[in-house]
């Protein structure tokens, strides 16, 4: 099944977005589940979140997938939702 994660960033976090960013990149490198992603941007263009596409058996293996993501082990997210998704277009 496909999952997204939306993932809210807490305010004036960019560092720590920074610090974490080959972590994590190398975390969806190696579990191989994640089929699309990207950051949300604030007005200003910067990085403020993420969306994740993921193609796992259910939900509760995408929570254990999110907890483990370098960001959120390293304090980033103000807000994390997973929810199961349907691709209907694209």
């Amino acid at each position: 099944m496909r999952i997204a994660i939306i993932a809210i960033d807490k305010a004036n976090a960019q560092q720590t977005r920074m610090d974490n960013r080959q972590d994590h990149l190398a975390y969806i490198e190696k579990t191989g589940v994640v089929e699309m992603a990207g950051p949300f941007l604030d007005l200003d263009g910067n990085m403020c979140g993420s969306l994740l596409i993921l193609s796992l058996n259910s939900l509760a293996e995408a929570e254990i997938w999110a907890a483990n993501d370098p960001y959120a082990k390293a304090g980033l997210f103000e807000s994390v939702t997973v929810k199961a998704w349907k691709k209907v277009i694209g």
